[in-house]
């Protein structure tokens, strides 16, 4: 996600090791670690040296990019932080965050809090991946700012993955209520990232399941909880609602459609591609079939 020769600043460097990582490997010439606190930056600063690398990365300790200069970096790193911290962080840099050309960000909670704060300070998400490991499920984006009225080349980038163009993030912010089919599209978005839907991430997917399956539990524990106690958890029962109907907003960018018989459940292989597991619908070969335009719910 990093472009290749283009000046970086990882803030919350910890360890240092994603500059090691890109300095050693040659992708950007010059690189700022910078941490507010001075023992990650000790061990940076050693790790660094192990590595021989102190020519491409200099270390400065900074609460967020408090210490960095105007046009010192093109992009920004935030990686292994809450989500709030990493919000808190862009909004109190804003002026210097704004003059760079991006932003890469890998918040470990509350990724709907920076989609949102991304989208209302103008900025598209245009790359997103996620890995499951270890049990937990870690997501990383590239954002970039645009420029008003204009639209981004990411959302071009993942229009055409998508075989056929949606609406872009803002587009979609501003069409419908939070109900409506639109809305429910736009906190999906934010929710789950627009990259990963648009590309039908296979462990996205993955998360889908895994999220449905856990509220579903938390759903019988509050009945259960309810019925002997005279129904109480109404409010959360309220905002599990919410968040199936959001979910299965998302879900619907995985759905198959038939050419004959509509919008089907069928399985998706590998490459994303729709198929039956067998040999299609009524004989049909699963080349026959085709996902609905992520974007077009209704």
């Amino acid at each position: 996600m990093v472009p290749a020769g283009c000046m970086v600043c990882d803030v919350g460097c910890d360890h240092g090791y994603v500059p090691i990582y890109l300095a050693e490997r040659r992708v950007c010439p010059r690189i700022i670690a910078m941490d507010v606190r001075e023992g990650p930056l000790m061990q940076a600063r050693e790790h660094i040296r192990a590595f021989a690398l102190e020519e491409y990365i200099e270390t400065r300790r900074s609460d967020g990019v408090s210490a960095l200069g105007y046009k010192e970096a093109d992009y920004l790193i935030l990686a292994g932080m809450g989500g709030r911290l990493a919000v808190r962080i862009l909004a109190d840099g804003r002026e210097k965050v704004a003059r760079m050309k991006g932003l890469i960000l890998q918040p470990q909670s509350d990724l709907v809090l920076v989609r949102t704060y991304l989208r209302q300070q103008g900025y598209e998400i245009v790359q997103e991946n996620m890995v499951h490991e270890d049990g937990k499920f870690y997501t990383v984006m590239k954002a970039v700012f645009c420029v008003t009225g204009q639209q981004c080349s990411g959302s071009m980038e993942r229009d055409t993955m998508a075989g056929k163009a949606g609406p872009s993030q803002s587009q979609a912010a501003a069409e419908g209520t939070e109900m409506s089919d639109k809305g429910l599209l736009r906190q999906a978005y934010d929710r789950y990232g627009p990259c990963l839907l648009h590309n039908r991430h296979p462990v996205l997917y993955e998360f889908l399941q895994w999220e449905e399956e856990r509220e579903a539990a938390i759903r019988h524990r509050i009945l259960t909880e309810a019925r002997e106690e005279g129904g109480a958890g109404c409010r959360r029962l309220e905002e599990l609602t919410v968040s199936a109907r959001i979910r299965a907003a998302a879900l619907s960018c995985y759905t198959c459609v038939h050419p004959e018989k509509g919008m089907t459940g069928l399985p998706w292989d590998s490459e994303r591609k729709c198929t039956d597991a067998v040999q299609g619908i009524d004989g049909k070969a699963g080349n026959d079939m085709a996902f609905i335009p992520c974007g077009e719910l209704g």
